[in-house]
């Protein structure tokens, strides 16, 4: 019997196959996107005469450990709304607009149906965020990736006028840190969950409120381009960092003047169920708690004291709950915590 591409592992016609499912869902009506499917590379018109002075915005992400349970419960879905959403947080806290989304779904034995399923629902995760799926790579790997494996990750070009970009440079004395509330761990934490799991298989289908635990862990990460991006022009805001694995304390030191710190208040966050129940269960202390996950604070945003209503009113009215929980304080560029976290 012959060596053949097939029956070494890679079958052209699955994947060619796959590929023309595709093309709905990377279909654009943005006449920015100029090439068609199937193309080798994508084209994109980058005209913006609405922009005097226009900086690309760039950044690459992944959605970590948290794939594993999403492929082991058919959360495909799922996952790529955790990726794109996390990718465009990532790029509008700088202030940008997310333009254009590539996407790369690497995996050992490429089923059509699956793969087929997450382009779908990464291309409507971009969409949903005003943003385009405008190509990517879908690449098969027998002997290098096991059968049943998928790694995925993806990149976002954004765009942001410079003199309103937003990078903490103008965060002052005396501005106020506000939290966006998560809507649930994220990405953030998954190796712990997963060993939690593992050790705990029974508390999978334990209930909080009215979902499981595994149902409530596999919620998508929550976007907040929608929620604020007509704040940015208004120059309210000094500073945005998307709270991911470091917790607060390692995300919002990131944006902060040398000579300015952020004194945060631990008795005012509103700690979302799945994180009493975590605590609950695995035994970590206030310190790993906070230092592993959100704890209900997705995004933490710095911004003028006479402007703190308008601002919580907006996100509020958008449907997230927005409050205080901190100030800017003349310091070295870190974090600090007063206060304890309020369990119950």
């Amino acid at each position: 019997m012959s060596i053949t591409y097939k029956n070494s592992g890679v079958n052209i016609d699955e994947a060619n196959s796959a590929k023309k499912n595709m093309a709905n869902a990377l279909a654009s009506k943005n006449p920015r996107v100029l090439n068609k499917h199937m193309a080798f590379a994508s084209l994109y018109d980058i005209k913006f005469p609405e922009y005097k002075n226009p900086v690309l915005v760039l950044k690459t992400e992944e959605p970590g450990s948290k794939q594993l349970l999403a492929f082991k419960y058919d959360k495909f879905e799922s996952i790529c709304y955790d990726m794109i959403n996390h990718l465009i947080n990532d790029c509008i806290v700088m202030g940008a607009r997310p333009l254009s989304i590539q996407d790369a779904i690497i995996c050992g034995k490429l089923n059509k149906e699956q793969v087929v399923r997450m382009v779908t629902a990464v291309a409507q995760a971009a969409k949903a965020q005003d943003c385009d799926l405008t190509g990517g790579e879908t690449s098969e790997q027998p002997g290098v990736i096991p059968a049943g494996t998928y790694i995925l990750t993806s990149s976002i070009v954004g765009i942001a006028e410079r003199d309103q970009i937003i990078d903490g440079s103008k965060i002052s004395e005396d501005d106020v840190v506000l939290s966006l509330e998560s809507s649930g761990l994220h990405t953030n934490g998954y190796t712990l969950i997963r060993k939690l799991l593992s050790d705990n298989p029974e508390i999978a289908n334990e209930k909080i409120a009215e979902r499981t635990f595994i149902d409530t862990l596999m919620e998508p990460h929550r976007c907040y381009y929608q929620t604020i991006k007509e704040l940015f022009p208004t120059g309210w805001i000094s500073g945005m960092a998307h709270i991911t694995g470091g917790g607060i304390k390692e995300n919002l030191n990131r944006i902060l003047p040398a000579n300015l710190s952020a004194e945060i208040d631990l008795s005012k966050y509103q700690i979302l169920p799945i994180f009493k129940f975590i605590k609950e269960k695995s035994g970590n202390d206030d310190t790993d708690m906070l230092r592993t996950f959100n704890l209900g604070v997705g995004l933490a945003m710095v911004v003028k004291a006479d402007k703190i209503k308008n601002v919580i009113n907006h996100i509020k009215n958008k449907g997230v709950n927005c409050y205080e929980i901190g100030k800017i304080i003349k310091g070295n560029g870190d974090v600090n915590t007063i206060n304890q976290i309020k369990w119950n």
